[in-house]
């Protein structure tokens, strides 16, 4: 759920700006409650690592709800904690919170992602000088997550904080092509993490399955 950015194909550090402009409110990026607040309400869980984050986030059920629809109800991390449900920006605004307190140069971000550019929210953190996107909803997956797989992602908006304001930040967008060059290594870096997980799961659900229908219409 961790991959490296690549900063010529991706802007980690965006342009300030006094608030989000119109364009990016209207595309979803509206917050129930000011982002300050979703920092200072306590919070029962306190992770001191990126796995104890992860082994949080796969409790949590991932909601349908459409994160960027008119009337979107950003859930603040303390409820999230206590409903163990929420979409992308749930999740997003919660793990934000802790590589906050875990000391990380960390912004909360919303854009667009996947193949039909849809709305969604994700982290992304600076650690010895490199920056990292923090894909809360492939929690599955394990602690890491392709390089490739980040090129899908688009940041329009991100925030951050640094312990007393809140910031803001418009991102540009640019050119999603790596270099014919890492190409290759890419690739191959996404069949070494995606087919170990495919292994490991695709058994799991056969059992399932296997557990859930009678034997007997097995049988027929």
């Amino acid at each position: 759920m961790i991959a490296e950015l690549f900063p010529h194909l991706y802007d980690v550090h965006g342009r300030k700006v006094f608030r989000p402009g119109r364009s990016e409110q209207r595309t979803g990026f509206r917050p129930t409650f000011p982002m300050a607040r979703n920092l200072t309400q306590p919070l029962k869980c306190r992770c001191s690592t990126l796995d104890e984050i992860r082994e949080f986030l796969l409790t949590c059920r991932r909601s349908d709800a459409d994160p960027f629809a008119k009337r979107d109800y950003w859930q603040p991390p303390e409820e999230l904690e206590k409903t163990r449900t929420g979409d992308c920006v749930d999740l997003a605004l919660w793990t934000w919170r802790q590589l906050l307190e875990m000391g990380y140069a960390a912004r909360f971000t919303g854009g667009k992602a996947g193949r039909y550019g849809e709305g969604h929210a994700w982290v992304t953190f600076e650690k010895d000088g490199k920056f990292y996107l923090l894909e809360p909803q492939l929690s599955l997956l394990g602690l890491r997550m392709p390089r490739i797989s980040t090129l899908r992602y688009h940041p329009t908006t991100s925030v951050a904080w640094d312990g007393e304001k809140i910031s803001y930040y418009a991102h540009e967008k640019r050119d999603t092509e790596p270099p014919l060059r890492i190409l290759p290594g890419l690739v191959w870096e996404w069949i070494a993490i995606w087919i170990p997980f495919w292994a490991r799961t695709i058994p799991r659900i056969l059992i399932a399955i296997a557990r859930r229908i009678p034997l007997g219409r097995i049988r027929r």
